[in-house]
Parts: C-alpha cells; structure tokens; sequence
C-alpha cells in the first residue's frame, strides 16, 4: 500500500467520523426526548440518567390526552397552516412568473424589495399589526394568524428562480399554439416546479407548525391557540414540571414534521439542487 492510498484510507475515516459525530449531535436531543417520554417521573430525574427506561409506561401520554383538549388545538394547527399555503400559493405563483417572464419597469427594484422583505423578523411589525386586528374585531379568530403570512417572500425568490430554468423555446411554443399566459403559467410553469412546491409547502408547514412567538402575542382566547401553545400549559398539569409529560407533548409535536420530512426530503434536495440567481 503506497502512500497515497494510506492517506485516502486516513481521510476516509477521519470523514466517516466526523459524519457520525455530527449525526449523533443532531440525533441524539430527539431520542433522549423520545427515550423520556417512556419514563416514570421518579426515572426521569434520576443522577446519572438512564439511556433506556427502566421501567417502561405511557403515563406521559395518558396525561397529555386526559389533560388537554388535543383535538381543538390540533384542528386549529392544521387549519392555519392548510390556510396559510394555500394562499401563498395563490399570491406566489403570479408573482414569481411576473418576475421571471416579464420585463416591466420597476421589475429588479420590486424583486429587490421582495428579497429584504424575508429579512425583516416578524417582531419588529407585530405591535402594528396586533393593532390593526384588534381595531377590526378579529382577535378571537384564526384569521390573524393567517393572514399576516399570506405572501411568502422567500417562496416568490424560489419560484422565480424555478421558472426562470424553464428554456424559452418552450414557452414560445405555448404560444404560437395560442396558449394564453393563464394556460402556460398552470400547464407548463407549475408542473415543472413541483419539487420547489413541495419544497416550499414544507418548508412554511415547518415554521407555522412550530411557531410559538406570534401566536403567544395574538390569540387572546383558549379556543383560537394552535397546538404549540398547549405544549406550554403540560408545565401546569401535573403541578410543575413533570418531564415525561412535556417531552411526550413535545414527541406529538415533532412527530408530523419529522414524517414529512422523510417522505419528501427527495423532493427538497431536488428543489434545492440548482436555483442560482438571475
């Protein structure tokens, strides 16, 4: 074995442990909460702590679903985020292909505006826009924790980029078949683009189904919080806090994420594969 060869063995293995290193590093928080979750209370405060319960029960389970109304905050989980894609999609797809296809005036000051929109933290506008909704009634609905994410900035720098990789000839031809811009943008531009829809659906599920801050500031009744805001509420069920109880929430939470995630991360890294600026 020469020395090239002995070094490519060296860095070969220095590589493999370093990808399991880091594996273990971001795996590692989600099975401890996992592993917790199955413990007793008397277990889980235990010095040194177990890896693997001892003695294995579903209590932490059995008082989250006893304790807190799950399928109401649930149900208004999945209704604002179904809203919120929805209507992102809506806004999204005419104004990522005006960017790309058209060449109006004002197109690269708009587009620029559009880039340092999802800069801006959702902090430094909320006082304004708690003010608008109280003003107009609406704080005991869902509606102001849909409406304010109507438009996804970062979606529309996406989806451009997605349709700017669409070779003209094939629009042109769309064209010379009659095809109106209606037709082109459903037909042709939209079916080319699924990974980055996908891409782009996941990535606002992820950050509206875990969103704590916004919706802290704006709900002012029980009936209208998403799940992330019971999680709070476990702390106060069992009299303090009681960590098989918090991290079984936290499991519930986690888990839909964590199931998209691995039936489309295929499409995320396609989406993700090329979308230079143009």
């Amino acid at each position: 074995m020469n020395r090239y060869q002995i070094q490519k063995l060296i860095m070969g293995a220095v590589s493999g442990a370093l990808k399991i290193l880091v594996c273990l590093f971001f795996a590692f928080p989600f099975y401890w909460m996992i592993a917790t979750s199955f413990k007793t209370y008397t277990e889980s405060i235990l010095y040194p702590p177990t890896l693997w319960p001892q003695n294995f029960t579903l209590e932490g389970y059995r008082t989250v679903f006893e304790g807190l109304d799950i399928g109401m905050y649930l149900k208004n989980s999945v209704i604002i985020i179904l809203c919120i894609v929805a209507i992102q999609i809506v806004v999204m797809v005419p104004a990522a292909y005006a960017f790309a296809r058209y060449d109006f005036k004002g197109n690269a000051l708009l587009f620029g505006i559009v880039t340092v929109a999802f800069m801006v933290p959702s902090q430094v506008t909320f006082v304004s826009i708690y003010i608008m909704f109280s003003n107009l009634g609406l704080m005991r609905t869902l509606l102001p924790q849909i409406l304010p994410f109507g438009a996804n900035a970062f979606g529309i720098f996406l989806l451009r980029q997605t349709f700017k990789q669409v070779p003209d000839e094939l629009i042109e031809s769309a064209r010379l078949d009659n095809a109106s811009e209606w037709r082109i943008m459903t037909h042709l531009m939209i079916p080319m683009a699924k990974p980055t829809f996908v891409t782009v659906a996941l990535l606002s599920f992820i950050s509206h189904w875990n969103a704590y801050f916004w919706p802290l500031v704006i709900t002012t009744t029980e009936q209208v919080k998403p799940f992330t805001l019971a999680i709070e509420k476990l702390k106060d069920l069992d009299y303090g806090i009681v960590w098989p109880t918090i991290m079984a929430g936290n499991v519930i939470l986690v888990l839909p994420v964590l199931l998209l995630f691995l039936f489309c991360s295929k499409r995320i890294i396609s989406a993700m594969a090329y979308r230079g600026v143009k």
